[in-house]
């Protein structure tokens, strides 16, 4: 299983604070949304089940020390 680097995931510095990574969540959440992109649906499920996961770890100050 490959490493996934969260960070550019969701194209944040990785000094980025909480406003930041929830800006870019939003942003690329809107744009792959999947009724967004019905032509390239299972494309765009998956990218935004990766967007999601990213925030999820990055958001927790927890997981993101891990």
């Amino acid at each position: 299983m490959a490493e996934v680097n969260y960070y550019d995931v969701l194209g944040v510095p990785k000094g980025a604070g909480e406003v930041d990574i929830k800006k870019a969540y939003r942003k690329l959440a809107m744009k792959w949304h999947p009724d967004k992109n019905p032509d390239i649906a299972e494309e765009a499920a998956s990218k935004f089940q990766e967007i999601g996961e990213a925030y999820d770890v990055l958001s927790d100050l927890q997981k993101r020390a891990i």
